[in-house]
């Protein structure tokens, strides 16, 4: 109980003690957010002693976490975060940006960025004695906890449509979790999830729902901070952070942990956070463009199914981590997502459909002069393009086929122009 004073509800800001279990606000049903002790935190730590760590996980961040390390550092829940920057000089040449980074989400050990909260989640789970955790997915949140639970011997619930990519649900099972497919969509076994916690007494994971996620979430801008705002001393403007969203947790986790290391004073500039959304599903961009946080529900149908959802459970602080950063929204089309994919691909980058979008929004964003070619931009690719096959081939040119012959191949280098 000593990483945290309590939660506190961003929408009503009513203000909750340290308690085992609670998701949102009894008041108004708001979401809730994590209340650390920042004076606590900062009489007995600084950031070099954040900074000279040897743990190349989340688990570095430990003091500004809610919850303990729950060891086992040969275990993969010590794998995850940390996950590579990458910079390429012709990706940014191609773009026209002066500086640009990726950050590879898909090298975390389930391949998404999901395995931060799920990391998170656990560990929470194994403070409070709770026998089973229950999560609602599309196949990348229910894969991350599926593995992390694994790791450390938790059981594991997961409720997941039928129509989520083969190759998702794969992971699921292969993981050992029970998982149950539902004749339905994200929204239909999220609310599922939800009654199943409250009749048998599971701990549920939810994406937006549990106050924890967006702590896990948020390791991502922790590290943001130190591989990029802290080291790189070019950085002159604020830093341009473009992500893909569903749901709304991934950006508003990114907003908490940028707000925790202001409040720390830890960082002089608040970075600006870009949503990037499919404009077949695009609830929480829509709400933003017109100017509310009040999300109306949508039809998701696009291709992107890591962020395919009808009613974005985290979406008002998804929209105010855009307007408090003077960032912004952008929907994009899913052949623009497909167009991304096979450009990151011939930079060594392989992305899931959520993934490529992040890049397709910063494409959008040039295009319509919301960014300027000397911001420093990152982008973060959310998972890895094996999570969805399918997506991938439609991204990626047909293989040439020849007779196992010299002649053959002679002939056909000749037609490509390479003879």
């Amino acid at each position: 109980m000593s990483h945290y004073l309590g939660y506190r509800c961003s929408l009503c800001k009513t203000e909750l003690p340290p308690m085992e279990i609670v998701y949102n606000c009894p008041k108004c049903g708001g979401n809730l957010d994590v209340v650390l002790d920042y004076e606590r935190i900062k009489q007995k730590f600084h950031p070099d002693d954040i900074l000279s760590r040897t743990e190349n996980s989340l688990w570095r961040y430990e003091p500004l976490l809610p919850v303990m390390d729950p060891g086992g550092f040969t275990t993969p829940i010590h794998a995850v975060g940390w996950t590579p920057l990458y910079r390429s000089e012709r990706l940014n040449t191609d773009l026209g940006l002066q500086q640009l980074w990726v950050k590879d989400e898909g090298r975390n050990p389930t391949a998404s960025f999901k395995d931060r909260a799920s990391a998170i989640v656990v560990a929470r789970a194994r403070e409070i004695n709770a026998e089973i955790v229950v999560t609602a997915s599309t196949g990348n949140a229910g894969a991350a906890l599926a593995g992390m639970a694994a790791a450390i011997g938790q059981k594991a619930v997961i409720f997941a449509p039928r129509t989520a990519p083969p190759a998702k649900i794969a992971q699921l099972l292969i993981f050992g979790a029970h998982v149950i497919l539902v004749d339905g969509n994200y929204d239909s076994a999220f609310d599922l999830t939800i009654e199943a916690s409250r009749e048998f007494g599971w701990y549920c994971r939810n994406t937006g729902y549990n106050p924890f996620t967006a702590e896990g979430k948020k390791t991502a801008a922790f590290e943001i901070w130190e591989q990029v705002i802290w080291n790189v001393q070019s950085v002159k403007k604020p830093l341009c952070v473009f992500v893909s969203v569903g749901d709304g947790n991934i950006i508003s986790g990114l907003h908490k942990g940028f707000k925790d290391l202001m409040n720390l004073g830890w960082m002089e500039r608040m970075p600006r956070l870009f949503g990037v959304q499919s404009e077949l599903s695009a609830a929480i961009a829509n709400a933003y463009l017109a100017g509310t946080e009040v999300i109306t529900p949508v039809t998701a149908t696009t291709i992107a199914d890591s962020i395919s959802v009808d009613l974005p459970r985290d979406g008002s602080r998804a929209v105010r981590a855009a307007v408090e950063t003077n960032g912004s929204y952008i929907r994009i089309t899913d052949e623009e997502i497909i167009g991304a994919i096979a450009i990151l691909g011939v930079h060594g980058i392989f992305a899931e459909p959520a993934g490529s979008a992040a890049l397709a929004g910063l494409k959008r964003a040039l295009a319509d002069g919301m960014i300027e070619a000397d911001d420093p931009v990152l982008v973060i690719n959310s998972g890895n393009g094996l999570k969805d096959v399918r997506a991938a081939m439609m991204a990626a040119p047909k293989a040439d086929i020849i007779e196992p012959t010299m002649k053959a191949l002679k002939q056909h280098l000749e037609e490509r122009g390479h003879a």
